[in-house]
């Protein structure tokens, strides 16, 4: 080891109040030494420092309250008020973008399993659907169905390129999972990787942590880091280079995401706007979910904690709740916004402060799992970005169509693989019985026409899969299911020539999915 430039390291962190992270030097060995000083020289002591300063010095209890308003409905569009003929033209415009390779999808997969108990991606999870098909899976299929559905509309061959950011915790194991399984069927030059960046986490009164006697702790700059991954990676030029002006941005835990969505990309570029989102209505005012707003002059997304239970519970004189644009991570951004943001306005993101329990060592060199909160990762959020926007929109779709997110373990009660595949399957029920089928219970009586939106011990999993190459938000399955009575579970699947077929077996157990022999 060059000494000199040892003790010149050991000057910098000492007056950046950081010289506890050579702590152990001496009780290591070259390798280790050479693997620390590394590590540690990385670090842009004067920016992280400074982060963490900005970061804590502005978090505060102080509710914004007079400074919101909601956003105003000619930004806002709806799927449950939308009349079919503008559905319609939406859809023909979304899938006329898509048709000319215009949309890109763009996934945030930085996060890894460790609430569902898995060592391993979240995207390589399967929730316990027939097929047992991942969520990485389920997506690639809705991106393989768009591009044919654009090309049935149009004539034309065409890309979807999808970008999938991950994390260094990730990187590898998803790339290795997508080669595995040949990726899934779409074109390995169209799916393009990228990481986000990491930063060091720190103590509550401002050191970094070690994780190791020669390594510091570091985690994901949050799904708002894409934009300074976007910036280092090359990934703006590539889009650019596909003729990409637009692109869908959604996180990976969300099993009914329409990835691309043309309705969604129709109704944005309808409204010329240059950044957008979908959003849900609240469930309640007291739900835990942001909300988008307009504060001041620009658009943010307000978190629960920060609105006061009073302005939460205003209504409007429908009878909504006037705050009610739930956020879900489901954006639409056009790429001039997108490059924008990275050349602007990405240094003004301000990080947020996640309270966590991250490992460490101790003054003896001991590592200690807290069970507690001990130290703080800074994130930024993906749609920070709001503020920038000059054309902003809102999207509000149905919850029980769009938004199931997979956050926690089985033993959970919301959020959690048993409701993914609830709703799911939930959803693809529906749609049998729009396109005209029904289904039989074991005593052979015809089950509700309207399927219960969350299961129970009195409404059960309704065991229907509808695989996305067969339909992507319930087209196409008239001819295969109208006039006729299922038993479940019921799956439907493309055969090797693409032709969609109900499969005699639906599952791991060998149970029948058996078509009653009747007609309606």
């Amino acid at each position: 080891m060059d000494e000199a430039a040892v003790s010149e390291l050991r000057s910098q962190l000492e007056a950046s109040n950081q010289g506890h992270l050579l702590q152990f030097w001496d009780d290591l060995d070259l390798t280790q030494k050479q693997a620390l000083f590394q590590d540690v020289s990385s670090i842009n002591l004067a920016k992280v420092t400074e982060y963490f300063k900005r970061t804590t010095r502005q978090q505060s209890s102080e509710k914004s309250d007079e400074r919101l308003r909601p956003v105003p409905d000619e930004l806002c569009g709806s799927i449950s008020r939308m009349k079919a003929a503008e559905f319609d033209q939406y859809n023909k415009l979304g899938l006329q973008a898509i048709s000319e390779n215009k949309v890109a999808a763009l996934l945030l997969a930085g996060g890894q399993g460790t609430r569902l108990g898995v060592p391993y991606p979240k995207g390589m999870y399967s929730v316990g659907l027939p097929s047992q098909k991942t969520l990485y899976q389920l997506q690639a299929e809705r991106i393989l169905k768009l591009q044919r559905l654009a090309k049935e509309l149009t004539g034309n061959d065409c890309t979807i390129p999808w970008y999938i950011m991950t994390s260094e915790h990730t990187q590898e194991k998803t790339e290795k999972f997508f080669a595995e399984h040949n990726h899934f069927g779409l074109k390995s030059a169209d799916i393009v990787f990228f990481e986000q960046h990491m930063l060091p986490c720190f103590t509550f009164d401002g050191k970094i942590i070690l994780e190791s006697k020669d390594q510091v702790a570091r985690a994901p700059n949050g799904n708002g880091g894409l934009y300074q991954a976007l910036g280092t990676s090359g990934i703006v030029t590539d889009m650019r280079r596909r003729g990409v002006t637009c692109m869908h941005v959604y996180c990976v835990d969300n099993i009914l995401v329409k990835v691309a969505d043309p309705v969604f990309v129709g109704f944005c570029q309808s409204q010329d706007a240059d950044c957008a989102a979908k959003v849900v209505k609240k469930a309640s005012p007291t739900e835990p979910v942001g909300v988008i707003c307009e504060v001041d002059d620009h658009f943010e997304v307000v978190e629960y904690s920060e609105i006061t239970l009073e302005t939460a519970e205003k209504r409007r004189p429908d009878g909504q709740l006037a705050y009610n644009a739930g956020n879900i991570c489901n954006h639409y951004f056009t790429t001039d916004f997108v490059e924008a943001v990275i050349n602007d306005y990405e240094d003004d993101l301000d990080h947020h402060v996640a309270k966590k329990k991250i490992p460490f060592v101790d003054a003896d060199g001991t590592k200690v799992k807290p069970t507690v909160p001990n130290g703080i990762k800074m994130e930024k959020f993906v749609f920070d970005v709001f503020q920038f926007s000059k054309k902003f929109a809102v999207l509000e779709v149905l919850r029980e169509d769009e938004f199931s997110p997979l956050k926690n373990g089985g033993r959970a009660d919301k959020d959690c693989p048993q409701s993914c595949c609830f709703a799911l399957q939930g959803l693809h029920h529906r749609w049998v019985m729009a396109a005209g089928g029904q289904f039989m219970d074991g005593a052979g009586s015809v089950l509700p026409l309207i399927p219960p939106l969350s299961p129970s011990p009195q409404a059960p999993v309704q065991r229907c899969e509808i695989s996305p190459l067969v339909s992507y938000g319930g087209e196409g399955l008239s001819g295969l299911v109208r006039g006729q009575s299922f038993s479940m579970p019921l799956v439907a699947e493309v055969s090797d020539d693409l032709t969609p077929q109900i499969l005699p077996s639906a599952n791991g157990n060998g149970e029948p999915a058996a078509k009653v022999a009747r007609t309606m």
